[in-house]
C-alpha cells in the first residue's frame, strides 16, 4: 500500500482535534482524528456517503442532545 495522502476539511483551519481522510488504493476511504493517528478506521465510499447524508438529515442529532434539553 502506498502512502496516504491525509486531507481534512478547509473549514477547520488551524485549529486541532480534526477529522483527517484519504482514499486508499484498494478503493476503500480511511478516517483519523489528528489527536490519534494510529487509529484508522476504514469503509467504503458509500458508506460515508450514506453517513454523511444521515448527519445532515439529523439522524444523529439524539447523540447529542444533553439531559434536561428540551
Amino acid at each position: 500500500m502506498s502512502a496516504l495522502d491525509w486531507q481534512k476539511s478547509s473549514f477547520s483551519g488551524e485549529a486541532a482535534n480534526c477529522l483527517h481522510i484519504a482514499a486508499a488504493d484498494d478503493g476503500t476511504v480511511k478516517l483519523h482524528e489528528s489527536d490519534d493517528p494510529d487509529m484508522i478506521v476504514t469503509t467504503t465510499p458509500e458508506k460515508l456517503r450514506a453517513f454523511i447524508l444521515g448527519i445532515k438529515a439529523g439522524e444523529f442529532d439524539h447523540f447529542a442532545e444533553v439531559e434536561g434539553d428540551g
